[in-house]
């Protein structure tokens, strides 16, 4: 008799345990629409950038104006994501997700039919801004709509979005531009929005508008982030090509992020109701995560940013051989995360996300022997090693970051996770710019030291290039004037060569000190 109870109640608890692990269908298409959404936007930051030239010709810009394309998407994007946890509570996620994403794909549209370079910044803004919400809210639906223990699949599926996505950015707007136009850079968005729409709207319960978060919002908090975050972005993005403080521009810029950011944390930090939540800091373990958040935004945007530019500035590849040899960093990516979910069972995610950064600091490493024979066959082994690395970081890190934050606080932590992911990126950006301009310089500086002692090899090479030159044609003194010209243009690559190599050597330095800082957490 006893046994027969002691069985009723295992199936009981059985019973239980299966009800609080099921999640409803409508809730795995809710989920994947929020994904589908993140991956769109995330793509959409690098989309553009194989086509940068085709869009600048043919809304007659310079080369100056065509990089606000990126930039007003960032800016915007960068001050929606902090936005994202107030609105959504304020108007409720279905209602929410279904505005940003059809203002999303109106936006896009919009961008296609652009007339001129300021219709085309006013439009990338709408993007970024709708954008930059589908980011944390997908991350956010994936930790309130499943239960703890399915939580590192959700995890696997949006770190498939946070890293495959600008992986691909490059090689699939290169093949959209190269076999279609620049247009559907912006036209293939409009399909996958409007099912993300149409799967948000299914798997969502409508909640009340809650007029009261609105009114009562921290308007101090939105105007100060807006103006601090927008400003920061600026500056991060163009302080290279305005020479940083020697530029009023900058300078003004600079000084109001700085004072706007100042009061936003003293604001933030004593208000009753902050538009984030920025006490969550005081946790050590999520401290340490958002640090490490930072360097993978580093990594990711960085290393997307400096391989192409190398591709094209040293090997002369178009957009579309670039995007053959940035696919090696991207596809083998589908291939492991469905194996971390299982290992995090196993395994503790600290160590696995140790493991993922040291992959990723490796894969830079092997980039800083470049030599001019380094072309894309050379780079696959890293692409690989990367490829490797990037899903061992995503979902564990999401486990580590989240291990002491309550499901309340989800929003606000995957906001500032968000930000600092970004904000990664904008530094990265940033400070490989100005390291390959000051580096390349310097390098060059170095050759030219160093002719004299090799002025005998030097003199040979200009012979052999002015017979060349006379042979072709030229007379006497145009072709010595010529193999100088050839010369000083060699001098010049190996200078950058040695720059892209030192900015590689920084990448590597930055991930090996993410790899001991997620070594020194808690377990």
């Amino acid at each position: 008799m006893g046994a027969d109870i002691t069985t009723a109640q295992q199936q009981q608890v059985h019973a239980v345990e299966s009800e609080a692990l099921h999640v409803p269908r409508r809730h795995w298409i809710a989920l994947f629409g929020g994904l589908i959404g993140a991956f769109m936007a995330i793509l959409d930051i690098q989309i553009t950038n194989s086509s940068l030239k085709d869009i600048q010709g043919a809304l007659s810009a310079t080369l100056d104006e065509s990089s606000w394309i990126s930039t007003s998407y960032l800016v915007a994007e960068m001050i929606a994501i902090p936005l994202s946890g107030w609105l959504s509570n304020a108007l409720g996620k279905r209602r929410y997700l279904t505005w940003t994403t059809a203002i999303f794909t109106l936006s896009s549209f919009l961008c296609s039919l652009s007339w001129n370079m300021s219709s085309m910044i006013v439009f990338r803004a709408m993007q970024g801004f709708s954008g930059g919400a589908l980011i944390p809210l997908a991350f956010s639906l994936v930790i309130q709509l499943l239960p703890i223990q399915k939580r590192a699949i959700g995890m696997a599926l949006f770190g498939v979005t946070a890293t495959f996505a600008p992986s691909i950015g490059p090689t699939f707007g290169g093949w959209l531009t190269e076999n279609l136009s620049w247009h559907y850079i912006f036209y293939i968005n409009i399909p996958p929005a409007i099912l993300v729409i149409s799967m948000i709207r299914y798997g969502l319960d409508d909640e009340p508008l809650n007029l009261g978060t609105l009114l009562k919002a921290d308007w101090f908090g939105i105007v100060t982030m807006a103006l601090g975050l927008g400003c920061l972005e600026v500056v991060l993005e163009e302080g290279n090509r305005e020479e940083w403080f020697s530029s009023n521009f900058i300078v003004t810029l600079a000084i109001i992020s700085g004072v706007s950011l100042v009061h936003f944390v003293i604001n933030e930090l004593q208000h009753d109701k902050p538009l984030v939540n920025l006490r969550l800091l005081r946790e050590r373990q999520f401290a340490m995560s958002c640090l490490a958040y930072l360097i993978l935004g580093m990594a990711l945007l960085g290393s997307i940013y400096v391989l192409p530019l190398y591709l094209t500035q040293i090997q002369r590849y178009n957009a579309m051989e670039i995007g053959e040899v940035l696919m090696w960093m991207g596809f083998p990516q589908l291939l492991l995360f469905p194996i971390v979910p299982k290992l995090v069972q196993f395994i503790k995610p600290k160590y696995l996300v140790t493991f993922g950064f040291t992959m990723f600091g490796l894969s830079c490493y092997v980039n800083t022997h470049m030599t001019v024979d380094f072309g894309g066959q050379q780079l696959i082994l890293s692409m690989v090693l990367r490829a490797i690395g990037s899903p061992f970081i995503m979902v564990p890190l999401s486990l580590v970051a989240m291990k002491h934050i309550s499901k309340a606080d989800t929003p606000d932590a995957s906001t500032l996770t968000n930000v600092m992911r970004n904000l990664g990126g904008a530094f990265s950006i940033a400070i490989i710019a100005t390291l390959l301009d000051n580096k390349t310089r310097e390098h060059l500086g170095h050759i030219k030291e160093s002719l004299p002692s090799v002025s005998t090899n030097g003199w040979q090479q200009l012979l052999q290039q002015s017979d060349f030159f006379i042979k072709a044609g030229s007379d006497a003194g145009t072709a010595m004037q010529q193999a100088q010209a050839t010369l000083l243009s060699t001098m010049q690559r190996d200078a950058a060569i040695m720059a892209y190599n030192d900015v590689f050597l920084m990448m590597t330095a930055f991930l090996a000190f993410a790899a001991v800082l997620i070594m020194c957490m808690d377990d």
